[in-house]
């Protein structure tokens, strides 16, 4: 290799002047007087992915990449494969970015296999593939040489939530507290920590972690996290700090280095000395609410239809036939299943179920408040149905974020949008009329957000 031409390029890259570099690379491979030496294609074709990546080509910088993973002779192969799993993932090729990564942390010379475990555990998040992320997250996490573990345990716990395991999500998170970190990534780990604290009950501990993410004032709360943030609070207030919420919290699946914004990252080569600087340290887009894995409560004994409820008891029926035979046995479960209905219907009852429900009682109430006489609990004189009327705007279709539910009581955290465009918060209390549900009182509700 043409030593003097190939320290001219290092010059010119060092200098940030990325296109003289990635000219005098490409004419150290062309120069015929100066054959190349074992490793040394290797080398300048990684010098010219890396020119290439700089220049935002990712494309040619997959190709020169590519070359340098052809030249067996090169000992930096998982460095390369890193940087093209990178640059795979920044055109949102996801597969192949796993493919290269998995061959980064299969080379025994890579000495920083925490860096291509974290970018599959990405690309993996990517794809959907959540619990094999959580896998690559806990390697990277664990890996020796890992400097900074808070990423990805950080990560960790959001695939934990998104598995719907929240007490693991808060042994995650709760390491990654025991480790140094800037105080912007501090922030929403403990935001999310109250959102996994919240998923799991601890309300009490929940409303000290979300008021240590806002603690500074430099950190505000997703929209998601703020309503969890709100029935922590109203938890605590009413006495219910450790008590499971019937409503699962929607977690807030943003995660760190989670490489989907189109621009490649390069790594810091081991072993080359000419290698480009480490990664970047940023904040990645929100993982897509849809994987979150949490699911409404269950109120199909109120909605079920009698074709349902039929197809159900023929098949309970069956199998009991089969089972112990006909006749009277037969009698028997049918009183069983009507007993069991009876239970199942007394114990959703007792938990804050009815119909028509508290949502649709608050649908109907801000669809028409002209007409809110028709929701209004009994013995509610005029003037407070007029004042509590005064308040409402018209939405045919009004954001439910919470519900605070027990057998004769309800309050439902509604947003509701203005004529104007604007959004208004209002808390509703209920109370219960015989199976359903009737308005009490509405107040406006005003978040705390410091």
């Amino acid at each position: 290799m043409n030593n003097e031409l190939f320290q001219q390029a290092q010059a010119a890259n060092a200098g940030k002047d990325y296109r003289k570099a990635l000219e005098l690379f490409s004419q150290c491979i062309q120069d015929q007087a100066s054959p190349l030496g074992p490793g040394e294609a290797g080398l300048l074709y990684h010098q010219i992915g890396n020119c290439l990546i700089r220049l935002k080509d990712p494309n040619e910088a997959i190709h020169a990449y590519t070359q340098a993973t052809a030249d067996g002779a090169y000992g930096a192969q998982g460095a390369v494969h890193y940087n093209l799993g990178m640059a795979y993932a920044s055109l949102h090729d996801y597969e192949d970015a796993v493919t290269n990564f998995q061959q980064a942390v299969d080379d025994p010379r890579y000495d920083a296999p925490y860096k291509a475990y974290s970018g599959m555990g990405n690309a993996l998040l990517k794809l959907g593939k959540t619990a094999e992320a959580g896998v690559a997250f806990r390697e990277a996490a664990l890996d020796e040489g890992n400097p900074d573990p808070t990423k990805a345990l950080l990560n960790l716990g959001i695939c934990f939530m998104a598995l719907g395991r929240p007490s693991d999500a808060v042994a995650s998170y709760e390491s990654a507290l025991q480790f140094d970190m800037r105080p912007d990534t501090r922030n929403k780990l403990n935001a999310n920590l109250g959102q996994a604290y919240v998923a799991s009950g601890q309300m009490q501990k929940a409303v000290q972690a979300f008021e240590l993410a806002i603690a500074d004032k430099t950190y505000f709360l997703s929209d998601s996290a703020s309503v969890d943030y709100q029935r922590a609070v109203a938890a605590v207030a009413q006495g219910t700090s450790e008590v499971t919420q019937v409503i699962a919290p929607v977690a807030d699946m943003s995660g760190l280095d989670v490489a989907a914004d189109g621009t490649a990252i390069i790594a810091e080569e081991m072993g080359d000395p000419y290698g480009a600087p480490q990664d970047p340290y940023y904040y990645a887009d929100a993982y897509a609410a849809d994987q979150q894995g949490y699911a409404p409560a269950d109120d199909r004994f109120f909605t079920a239809s009698d074709e349902e409820l039929e197809q159900w008891s023929r098949g309970m029926v069956k199998m009991e036939r089969k089972r112990r035979g006909v006749g009277l046995k037969i009698f028997i479960v049918i009183i069983v299943l009507l007993l069991a209905a009876v239970g199942a219907a007394a114990f959703l009852y007792t938990q804050g179920y009815g119909f028509p429900t508290q949502e649709q009682v608050v649908q109907q109430l801000f669809s028409d408040p002209s007409n809110a006489q028709s929701v209004m609990a009994e013995g509610l004189d005029e003037g407070t149905v007029a004042s509590i009327t005064d308040i409402l705007v018209q939405d045919s279709d009004p954001t439910v974020n919470g519900m605070d539910r027990s057998t004769s009581s309800s309050t439902a955290y509604v947003t509701a949008d203005s004529p104007d465009g604007g959004q208004i918060d209002y808390s509703v209390s209920l109370s219960r009329d015989l199976i359903g549900w009737k308005v009490s009182d509405v107040q406006l509700y005003f978040a705390s957000r410091n």
